[in-house]
């Protein structure tokens, strides 16, 4: 290696733990590279093998998904970010990315981070971040620490998103007591850019220059990948360093001028990154890897705040708000004045070679050489999956109890409509600045997806981001397909036709076989949905070993979903409008639902403390219902289009009453119909495949004639007017009290004022 500096070959137990490596593997990069690693150079290894970076127990699963359609013009996973063609020459970008483990140390700036992270994921490809979506999840709110941490993350996402004016359109929030010690942090971004303009994450042609531009490099976020995402979490006050610091002013500068500097100068930039998990490391060799070559730095003309930093630290570094340009050597001049206008101080730290390896230097003194495809290789885990235990005794179990008890429909209702995981997330919405930037058409809680204008057209773009742990829990397989199967009928329901998905996988420790069938069971599921209704999986984030003390999380998938309308202004909201309108279900021919419908409800959840039973999904019908639902909003038939899901059909046509602030009764031959010990399954049950529509009446012919074409089954229910849900025998309540317990559900649990 020539003059090496600072060689350590004696590599103790405890600094591999610290780097989430085992010994085998360390064993393994010896035996690659023929010699000892220093110090430095492990650190690069634990950070590029950490299983944030390197995907070593999922990757192999990952393949599963379908990743092709004519609108994809970037193969998933060989960028930052997914790529889909919008026509007119567009395209849309879109990620989802966890940051879990930082804001379960430090909420605020976690979540804030978070945010920063991912809007970067989507301007390294030269598109402008348009949109902001989360999902978020954390243990019951009675809980002190809970609310700490529900409020700082929210707080974190609002400060940052609203600082550089991209709106927070929508979102999903879940509590459950297996959240308690894993708060799962999933954030989203979706942008735009013209085709032609799209830039990739490479560092090619040997001489060219690699340029840092943004914040200087501090000692915040080291170890984050590989200490923080890579390992089971302990909740440990030292491991608040590897949190990030967030600034987001600094953050949009850098937007800014990034997306002008391409506009400006597309022939001499040749890539761009930006620097997240694993920092400078990642950065450098994965830009490396996509060109092909290698890559030369000194790090000692990293611009830093901190004096006295190692090399080890600063290539370890993930200080925020950092961008790492290729750009042609002859352009070094004009790039630099460029960014100079906006207050930024490019420097340039190396140059890209033609030897395939990373090559570091401090000065004079060359402090490490490795090869680029080695760092790019982490070894793969396939674990032999065993079913949990118990698993089979919650799905056969048998909840026929519920039909026994009496039902007080009325009280059970209002208490489903004020709790934890179906009451108005409002509270948290209206922190967001949801529509600066003028493109939002249907904002957060409004409708089942959230809408935007694609700029200088007709076209709009639906977005959504959904997952059920409950059903994913009781059968990972099922629950994952439905986790696909709801994202795209979100999207479904504005009117939009689902294009393209990205995920956010969050499981426990995939070393142990119970979270490792999980992770199997859950991502074939999903690659089935996909299959079935024609979505490719463009990009995403796998977040393991979300697990306490031997706690794991429930397997949560969670989906992000990508829709295009023809034309934004023929869409559909979930709120019932029009006095006199007819009311339909569609996907069934009538109201009743079998019992098994209750399992994994917030029925059984809520009223009974109990999560067990037997999810179910049907794809074919799946897809012919969405399939008609957006043909129908497509021919201007429908006022309203709302999914029932959580809290089955009593829940739907409350949230659709509040609204719309108007009421609806059901008709009494359709209430007839229920046998009186399945009444609690047909109200509350969550039978999947079902959509509640309202219309006028001189379209209900054409929607008969759709439903027989597409072969979709239907039930007229009832007609909306006047200020109650009345649904004979059973339920009448007025639009104020059932909004009175919806609407303050969050507050009544102390989400705010604390």
């Amino acid at each position: 290696m020539g003059n090496e500096c600072d060689r350590e070959s004696l590599i103790t137990t405890e600094i591999l733990a610290e780097l989430a490596l085992t010994r085998k593997e360390y064993d393994q990069i010896v035996s690659r590279l023929g010699r000892h690693p220093n110090l430095l150079e492990l650190g690069i290894f634990g950070s590029m093998w950490s299983e944030h970076c390197g995907y070593k127990h999922s990757r192999p699963l990952l393949g599963l998904f379908p990743k092709d359609s004519d609108r994809v013009l970037v193969p998933s996973g060989t960028e930052n970010a997914g790529v889909v063609d919008i026509g007119d020459g567009l395209a849309a970008v879109f990620k989802i990315e966890s940051h879990n483990h930082p804001s379960a140390i430090e909420p605020f700036q976690g979540a804030a981070t978070g945010v920063g992270g991912i809007v970067r994921d989507i301007l390294t490809m030269g598109a402008r971040p348009i949109a902001l979506l989360n999902s978020l999840r954390f243990g019951p709110l009675n809980q002190p620490r809970q609310r700490h941490l529900f409020q700082g993350v929210v707080s974190g996402i609002s400060w940052y998103g609203n600082c550089i004016g991209i709106p927070d359109v929508g979102g999903e929030i879940g509590f459950s007591p297996v959240y308690t010690g894993n708060p799962l942090v999933n954030a989203m971004c979706v942008g735009i850019l013209r085709k032609d303009e799209l830039i990739r994450a490479q560092a090619k042609g040997k001489g060219n220059l690699l340029v840092l531009v943004g914040a200087e490099t501090g000692r915040d976020g080291i170890h984050g990948a590989s200490g923080l995402a890579s390992r089971v979490f302990q909740e440990q006050a030292e491991l608040r360093s590897a949190v990030q610091v967030a600034n987001p002013f600094l953050e949009k500068v850098l937007i800014e001028a990034c997306l002008d500097a391409l506009k400006r100068y597309p022939d001499s930039i040749i890539g761009m990154q930006d620097l997240g998990a694993a920092g400078l490391t990642s950065s450098v060799v994965e830009c490396a890897g996509r060109g092909g070559g290698g890559v030369e730095i000194d790090i000692s003309l990293v611009p830093r705040r901190e004096e006295g930093m190692t090399p080890y630290e600063v290539m370890l570094s993930e200080s925020q708000e950092r961008m790492l340009l290729i750009i042609k050597s002859e352009a070094l001049e004009v790039i630099k004045a460029f960014f100079e206008i906006w207050d930024l101080t490019p420097a340039v730290i190396g140059q890209v070679t033609d030897d395939g390896r990373l090559v570091i230097s401090e000065n004079d003194c060359r402090v490490a050489n490795l090869p680029i495809d080695v760092l790019l290789d982490p070894p793969t885990y396939q674990v032999s999956g065993e079913k949990p235990e118990g698993l089979t005794e919650l799905q056969e179990a048998d909840i026929s109890f519920v039909s026994l008890d009496p039902l007080n429909a009325e009280e059970v209702l209002l208490k489903l409509l004020g709790s934890e995981n179906i009451c108005s997330r409002s509270p948290v919405s209206r922190q967001y600045d949801q529509h600066v930037g003028t493109n939002t058409i249907i904002e957060s809680g409004a409708a089942d997806a959230a809408l935007l204008r694609v700029p200088q057209g007709l076209k709009g773009l639906a977005v959504t981001v959904d997952g059920n742990s409950r059903l994913c829990h009781l059968d990972p397989y099922i629950g994952g397909a439905i986790a696909v199967a709801e994202a795209c009928r979100n999207l479904s329901c504005v009117g939009a036709e689902p294009i393209a998905l990205t995920d956010c996988l969050n499981f426990g420790d995939p070393e142990r076989p119970d979270i490792y069938y999980q992770l199997e069971q859950c991502i074939k599921g999903m690659a089935e949905a996909c299959s079935a209704l024609g979505v490719p999986v463009v990009s995403g984030n796998v977040s393991l070993y979300n697990e306490t003390q031997g706690q794991s999380i429930h397997p949560t998938p969670i989906v992000g979903g990508l829709g295009l309308l023809a034309d934004v202004a023929n869409h559909c909201t979930a709120s019932f409008k029009n006095s006199g309108d007819l009311v339909l279900l569609l996907g069934k021919p009538h109201l009743s639902c079998d019992l098994s419908s209750l399992g994994g409800s917030e029925f059984l959840q809520v009223i009974h403390n109990t999560v067990e039973g037997q999810p179910f999904l049907d794809l074919d019908r799946e897809v012919k219902l969405q399939r008609l639902c957006r043909r129908a909003i497509s021919e201007g038939l429908l006022n309203s289009a709302h999914d029932c899901a959580e809290g089955g059909l009593a829940v739907t046509l409350a949230e659709s009453c509040i609204l719309g602030n108007i009421g609806i009764s059901m008709e009494q031959a359709v209430v007839n119909e229920l046998v009186p010990s399945k009444q609690g399954a047909a109200l509350f049950g969550e039978e999947q495949s079902r959509i509640i529509v309202s219309l006028p009446k001189a379209n209900l012919h054409h929607l008969e004639a759709i439903c027989r074409d597409e072969g979709v089954e239907y039930v007229q229910i009832g007609e909306i007017g006047g200020r109650r849900l009345r649904i004979p025998g059973i339920i009448d309540l007025s639009v104020e009290e059932m909004n009175a317990e919806w609407g303050s559900g969050l507050e009544k649990l102390g989400m705010v004022g604390e």
